[in-house]
């Protein structure tokens, strides 16, 4: 009996349109439009009560063959039999007990299709949007785990299969578009497709037009679906590389709709994860581009729970950065005791911060390890809790940053004194340089440390993990686009080494060409001018 290789264990839909289990390596497109739909979906996922794939085209999952599987049952088995029992072959027919198996499994079908669970249908063969939908999912959205549910986008997939084909109002959902548009940039992106991205920024203007008018909508505006599509307008804007500089053009529709959304927001884990991500992309620009928030968010801060890392550390992050803003609102020059405020309350931050790491979980805790040449490195449990780890080092460098900075204006304000006004203090007493330039390079040299890990080279005990066949790195591209920010701010605020420098700056060049998120290239290019101009 020859041989018929494995049956697909995956689903009737995701077999139909010869979807393999195993997810295979993505292929270049961009020669490929013309000629046929030659790059796979990711795999099925054989997920209960239906695959993934079937929740993201929003079509009820037909189930999975049984475990028993006879191989005989084909059409081209049937084919042949019917060709048997034709009337040319009657004297054969007579002769062979084995031609009954077509009416066994006529009837077979005829009882599966009884069964009130089961949706049968012939679709057609998967688009480039399907396709690049699927390809987006499986880079962009993680799901948490139980210890620490720490996930990313996790809600969009089912948003997307809940908002539909189109809205109450007859049109697409501007979520529907985001998505869309989004995904579409993506593939063309790490595809090198430019075709697919004249139809991904069509779609992005599209998204923009659906969100406006969710916008004007009291109701619309308050819903998961709109806050999710900014979050994604401004993913997009990451990876298409199309920011205003280094400014987002979404942080102002961030802080309109988590002040709108209000206490409310916190109440469900998807309005959480949704204000976390408008949160920290709004604070980013507040303290690495010195922006200034366009609404007050204290209300939020006896919201936030203390015993979470990251909104401990998010809560520390408020308060670095009420600091900056109130040295910004400040008269030019302060006079000595402002001056000597800001320090008290700097040191106040820093002692806060040097304290979040020693209140953390176990599995929260770096591993200091060595490779196999001898080279300590840092690894963790998850890489999540190194992207966290990464914001938290760069946060620290802000801060001893801005202490060196007081240090010097303090220093300054005490030199205006003259001999017959009242003697000078001398400077704060509390400040030493060299220990804050210090905390300024253990933070860069950690921070360099955990990079094998955090790009999936190495495991969690500094064993190399073999490269992907197909070049790309060996993590998602959401796992990659948590780095970004930090490793730019260290690299050109940290009094990072040569050696490091080179070593931050491949990261950035490394995550820009091969994950497509453009906005890494920038980075870099925007922290090689930064350097120049302090040189």
């Amino acid at each position: 009996m020859v041989y018929g290789g494995k049956p697909s264990t995956g689903c009737y839909l995701c077999r139909k349109r010869k979807i393999k289990v195993s997810a295979a390596p993505l292929t270049d497109m961009a020669s490929q439009m013309g000629d046929g739909y030659a790059t796979p979906l990711s795999g099925c996922d054989e997920g209960f009560p239906e695959c993934r794939n079937c929740m993201v085209y929003g079509r009820p999952c037909p189930g999975y063959r049984t475990d028993a599987v006879f191989r005989n049952e084909t059409k081209k088995v049937e084919q042949l039999a019917k060709k048997t029992s034709s009337p040319s072959n009657s004297s054969s027919r007579s002769q062979s007990s084995t031609l009954q198996s077509p009416v066994l499994v006529d009837r077979r079908r005829d009882n599966f299709r009884e069964s009130p669970t089961l949706t049968f249908f012939s679709p057609a063969d998967a688009t480039w949007e399907q396709r690049a939908i699927c390809f987006f999912f499986d880079q962009y959205t993680i799901y948490g785990d139980c210890e620490d549910g720490m996930g990313h986008l996790e809600y969009i997939p089912p948003l997307y299969a809940k908002s539909g084909e189109i809205d109450s109002a007859g049109r697409p959902s501007c979520l529907r578009w985001a998505v869309d548009a989004t995904a579409l940039m993506t593939l063309a992106n790490t595809a090198h497709a430019p075709q697919l991205m004249v139809k991904a920024r069509q779609g992005y203007g599209k998204a923009l037009r659906g969100l406006r008018d969710a916008l004007a909508s009291p109701d619309q505006a308050l819903k998961d679906e709109t806050f999710a599509s900014v979050v994604l307008l401004s993913l997009y804007e990451d990876i298409s590389g199309e920011r205003n500089g280094l400014y987002s053009s979404h942080t102002a529709g961030f802080e309109f709709l988590m002040k709108l959304r209000g206490q409310g927001q916190l109440n469900s884990q998807w309005g959480r994860d949704m204000f976390n991500f408008a949160w920290t992309h709004t604070y980013v620009e507040v303290l690495a581009l010195g922006d200034k928030p366009r609404s007050n968010a204290d209300w939020v801060l006896d919201l936030l729970d203390p015993e979470d890392p990251v909104e401990r550390l998010m809560l520390a992050a408020s308060k670095l950065s009420h600091l900056f803003l109130s040295m910004q609102s400040s008269p030019s020059p302060p006079d000595q005791a402002t001056v000597a405020s800001w320090i008290a309350a700097g040191r106040a931050c820093d002692f806060e911060l040097s304290q979040w790491s020693q209140h953390l979980p176990e599995r929260w805790l770096p591993l200091m390890v060595y490779s196999a040449q001898g080279e300590p490195l840092i690894t963790y449990h998850h890489i999540s809790n190194c992207v966290v780890w990464n914001y938290y080092r760069a946060v620290r460098v802000m801060l001893q940053q801005l202490l060196l900075s007081l240090y010097r204006t303090l220093a300054a304000v005490t030199a205006r004194y003259t001999p017959t006004t009242t003697p000078p203090p001398s400077p704060d007493p509390g400040l030493d340089p060299k220990l804050l330039r210090a905390v300024i390079q253990e933070m860069t040299t950690d921070t360099c440390r955990s990079i094998p890990f955090s790009l999936g080279d190495i495991d969690t005990l500094a064993r190399p993990v073999s490269p992907a066949s197909n070049g790309k790195l060996p993590l998602r591209a959401a796992q990659a686009y948590g780095l970004l920010w930090p490793l730019w701010y260290i690299l050109s605020c940290g009094l990072p080494s040569p050696t490091q420098v080179d070593q931050i700056r491949s990261v950035l060049t490394r995550v820009g060409s091969t994950l497509g998120i453009k906005l890494a290239l920038i980075l870099a290019r925007e922290a090689d001018r930064i350097r120049g101009e302090q040189s």
